[in-house]
């Protein structure tokens, strides 16, 4: 695929494309809505671009021990960086991923192919309503369930609330873990409320980002990651140590300092994510 290569999407309008990455031969972009929502290189699937997804690599390769299948449960498929990711890494893990929009994932099937021997069993659905209709063999087997939802640039409020936690959580083993994609800005009240409603679903909670962006001086990407077992904290240097830099993970007391009262979310209260600046991110929406 030399050329950008683009989809209007049936159900949001939005427009997709995907181009190759100048910078990195071989790896692509998809932008939705002038978003870049994945970067992915097919043929190096251990490469991770992007710094959320690369922390959340991490955590995976600390999961279980190394090269050991698991299960896992992606919300939001993008280019289907994270489960090429798994099956490089963890060949013969079990993955199931939802995803509302049919189309992109034809089209991105099309021009970027998955691995043929992978088990990765595509839902389509709007993930609310499909994580309360899972099969009843799913429920406590996951030890992965990732949650990376956006509609263009922005996460649907509907799917940020302590009732859609509850169901993502159903799916999870004693000893699973849920990471969650969190964007925000200043102030980062959306995702001091995204913490304190994973923190009020489950017992142990940690939130790992960028130095500046944890202090709330600019926009970017928090990993919040829950689990109803204790944490390994033996992990924590070796996530810090992997990079990218600088980065912290909050947990404990300096967990609840920092979430310092935001409110837990619920169907009632929940908002979308906040947009970004748009010259943070965003370019151009393709006319391919």
């Amino acid at each position: 695929m030399s050329e950008p290569v683009s989809i209007e999407l049936n159900l949001s309008g939005l427009r997709a494309v995907l181009e190759e990455d100048r910078w990195y031969p071989g790896s692509y972009r998809l932008i939705v809505d002038g978003t870049p929502q994945s970067h992915v290189h097919p043929e190096e699937p251990t490469e991770l671009y992007f710094e959320y997804v690369r922390r959340i690599g991490h955590v995976i390769d600390q999961l279980r021990p190394a090269g050991e299948p698991i299960t896992a449960v992606h919300f939001g498929a993008g280019a289907f960086t994270l489960p090429r990711y798994i099956e490089a890494t963890r060949p013969g893990s079990r993955q199931q991923v939802v995803e509302l929009e049919r189309d992109l994932v034809d089209f991105v099937r099309e021009h970027l192919p998955l691995p043929k021997d992978a088990s990765i069993r595509i839902r389509y659905g709007d993930a609310r309503e499909v994580a309360g209709r899972l099969p009843a063999g799913l429920l406590g087997s996951a030890d992965l369930v990732v949650v990376d939802i956006f509609s263009g640039a922005r996460t649907p409020g509907h799917v940020t609330s302590i009732e859609f936690y509850t169901e993502v959580i159903r799916l999870l083993k004693p000893d699973g873990l849920v990471a969650v994609n969190v964007a925000d800005g200043p102030g980062m009240s959306f995702a001091r409320s995204q913490a304190a409603t994973l923190e009020f679903a489950l017992p142990h909670v940690a939130v790992l980002a960028e130095a500046q962006v944890l202090k709330g001086r600019r926009y970017g990407n928090f990993v919040v990651i829950a689990s109803p077992s204790e944490l390994p904290l033996e992990w924590m240097p070796r996530l810090l140590a992997a990079g990218p830099h600088p980065s912290r993970i909050v947990f404990g007391r300096e967990l609840r300092d920092w979430i310092a009262g935001a409110p837990v979310v619920t169907d009632a209260t929940a908002v979308p994510s906040p947009p970004p600046g748009r010259t943070i991110f965003q370019v151009g929406r393709g006319k391919a």
